[in-house]
C-alpha cells in the first residue's frame, strides 16, 4: 500500500521528533558530565589551594613562634647583661671606696708608719736576698728609711742572715698612688709589689667569691669559685 503524502509527512515529523529527543538527551548527558567534571576539578582546585593556604599559615605561625623565641632570648640576655653590669658597678664602687679608705691611712702618720714597717718586712721575707732595693713615693722616703732601720735587725734575727737595703732615690713611685713600697732583688729582675693598691687588688681577688656572695647571695649555678 502506497504511503500518502500525509503519511510521509507524519513519519518525517515522528523521526524528527525522535532525533530531537535523542539530541536533547545527548546534550543533557554531555552537560551533566561537564558539570560533574567541573565540580570535580573545582573541588580538586579548592582542596589544593586549601592545603597551600594551610601550609602557608603553618609556616607563618612557626616563623612567628621562632621570632618570639629569639626575641625572648635576646631580652633575657640583655636583662642578664644589665644585671651583671650593675653587679660589676657595685663591686667597682665598693673597691673604690676601699681605695679611698686606704688612702686615708697614709694621711695618718702613726698608722701609715706601722703599715710601712709590715710591708717592708714582708718584702724582705718574700725575696730572702742579701741585697735589696726599695722604691717608694718621694714623700715617704723618711718613713720608709725608719721602717728599714727597724726591720733589718728583725730580719737578721729571724733569718740568721745579713741584708743590705738601698732606697732608690732616682726612681720614685708615682706620688698619686695611695702609698706602700716595691722591693726588688739586687739585679732588679724580681719584684715584690707591696703598694697599698696592689695589696688591695690581691685581697679583692682572693675574697671576690665571698664579696659577691655577701652582696648578691650564693649562686646555685656556680660550680667553681673564682
Amino acid at each position: 500500500m502506497a504511503l500518502t503524502d500525509a503519511d510521509v509527512q507524519k513519519q518525517i515529523k515522528h523521526m524528527m521528533a525522535f532525533i530531537e529527543q535523542e539530541a536533547n538527551e545527548r546534550v543533557e548527558e554531555i552537560l551533566a558530565k561537564g558539570d560533574e567534571e567541573f565540580n570535580i576539578e573545582k573541588g580538586r582546585l579548592v582542596q589544593t589551594h586549601r592545603v597551600k593556604i594551610m601550609d602557608y599559615y603553618e609556616k607563618k605561625e612557626k616563623q612567628i613562634e621562632q621570632h618570639k623565641k629569639i626575641q625572648m632570648s635576646q631580652l633575657k640576655n640583655q636583662a642578664r647583661l644589665k644585671v651583671l653590669k650593675a653587679r660589676d658597678d657595685m663591686v667597682t664602687d665598693l673597691l673604690n671606696e676601699a681605695r679611698q679608705r686606704i688612702a686615708d691611712i697614709a694621711k695618718d702618720p702613726d698608722r701609715y708608719a706601722k703599715l710601712l714597717e709590715g710591708l717592708v718586712l714582708q718584702g724582705f721575707y718574700q725575696l730572702l736576698e742579701p741585697k735589696v732595693t726599695i722604691r717608694c713615693r718621694q714623700q715617704d722616703v723618711d718613713m720608709v728609711q725608719a721602717a728599714v732601720n727597724k726591720n733589718v735587725a728583725v730580719y737578721k734575727e729571724t733569718v740568721k742572715s745579713n741584708i743590705t737595703v738601698r732606697i732608690d732615690q732616682d726612681h720614685f713611685l708615682p706620688s698619686d698612688i695611695c702609698g706602700g713600697v716595691e722591693v726588688y732583688n739586687n739585679n732588679g729582675k724580681i719584684k715584690v709589689s707591696n703598694t697599698l693598691e696592689s695589696r688591695l687588688d690581691l685581697v679583692a681577688q682572693q675574697m671576690m667569691p665571698e664579696i659577691r656572695e655577701t652582696l648578691f647571695g650564693s649562686n646555685p649555678n656556680r660550680r667553681f669559685l673564682d
